[in-house]
């Protein structure tokens, strides 16, 4: 599924009238099962964006677009959440069916969906075990098991790993990956993180300080599978020497907004 973003703008207003633009004309496109990262400094519309491809903002001018053919009932989008965003009283089992309960999928056919989203997240065996009595990383993986269980065409993540500590991120950086080469979906990942976008991403996209808009888009000419040691390879340091030169100066500017 291709995405078109096509000159979005967003502009929020207070309950004095006060407006705040937060994105101004951002038109790009992700393509048929691409990894594109969103980065950029805090407060720079990566969220907004991203909530306005799912749907749940509407923009305040432009549009977004979905090219491709759909089968069946499934979603456009799934949406993964900063915070782990699961149902305590709810199982593994019950939190990865809910979206597919929502679809109306029975329930013969919704266990087995979610049993084998379960395994492919690496939680085999965890299926009765409610969110309390798992690790942060695997609250994370049970997130993204529910999110690819209904089949969405463009799996959306806001910012999914960054409350882990850094050990946990990066390995779950790696099982995300592992994941995406099993599934192919288009994914749009926003981060703050410069590395991160590097080393998960096909392609970067730097958005500038509020009222957000591209400033650049920078291939990531890394092969797959990436594995960690790519990080001292040239392509992957000029990569981030090029973003960081991009946004310093913006992230500098965002602070005194």
């Amino acid at each position: 599924m291709r995405v078109v973003v096509d000159r979005v703008s967003k502009t929020y207003a207070d309950r004095h009238g006060q407006e705040t633009r937060a994105l101004s004309d951002v038109s790009l496109a992700v393509e048929s099962e691409e990894f594109v990262a969103l980065l950029g400094p805090s407060g720079c519309g990566k969220s907004t964006l991203l909530q306005i491809l799912a749907g749940l903002l509407a923009p305040s001018s432009g549009a977004v677009h979905f090219e491709g053919a759909r089968d069946g009932p499934r979603p456009l989008t799934a949406m993964v959440f900063q915070e782990f965003a699961l149902f305590p009283w709810r199982t593994v089992q019950g939190n990865v069916e809910f979206g597919l309960e929502e679809l109306g999928v029975g329930a013969a056919e919704r266990r087995q969906i979610a049993r084998r989203h379960i395994a492919l997240a690496g939680l085999a065996g965890f299926e009765s075990k409610y969110p309390h009595q798992l690790s942060g990383g695997m609250r994370q993986r049970v997130g993204i098991a529910r999110a690819l269980a209904v089949d969405p065409a463009v799996l959306l993540m806001d910012e999914p790993f960054s409350a882990l500590d850094a050990q946990t991120r990066q390995l779950m950086q790696e099982e995300l990956l592992a994941i995406w080469e099993r599934t192919r979906k288009t994914i749009v990942y926003v981060t703050h993180n410069i590395h991160e976008a590097v080393f998960m991403a096909d392609r970067v996209i730097v958005l500038s300080r509020r009222p957000g808009r591209v400033l650049a888009e920078i291939p990531v000419d890394l092969g797959r599978p990436r594995l960690e040691s790519m990080a001292a390879e040239r392509a992957f340091i000029d990569a981030t020497e090029r973003i960081w030169g991009l946004i310093k100066d913006q992230a500098r500017e965002a602070l005194r907004q």
